[in-house]
């Protein structure tokens, strides 16, 4: 059996980018950051999410506002100068602004 699914709790890098397409939809992206207990670490995740509630966006979190983040990974490829590129993203079903430990 496979499963794709993907469950961060971290805190935003940087304010999200809303981009509002000809078509009606709305696309948000975030940078996560999360923290690893061994070696202490931090890694920046970038989060997609298409049809971002109203609210969500509303919001503006700030960099540093925590966020539960539920979805699934994803390979995004394009051309660009130096050839064929791709990365990981996580591709959000449900991004959830919290309070932060000790907030």
């Amino acid at each position: 059996m496979d499963l794709n699914l993907v469950v961060l709790c971290g805190r935003l890098a940087a304010p999200a980018e809303i981009r509002d397409f000809d078509t009606g939809s709305r696309l948000a992206r975030y940078l996560i950051t999360v923290r690893s207990e061994e070696p202490r670490r931090v890694d920046v995740v970038p989060v997609t999410m298409w049809g971002p509630p109203a609210d969500l966006v509303e919001a503006e979190p700030a960099p540093g506002q925590a966020v539960w983040v539920a979805g699934s990974v994803q390979r995004r490829f394009w051309s660009g100068s130096e050839g064929r590129r791709s990365r990981l993203e996580v591709v959000a079903e449900q991004v959830c602004l919290r309070p932060g430990v000790g907030e």
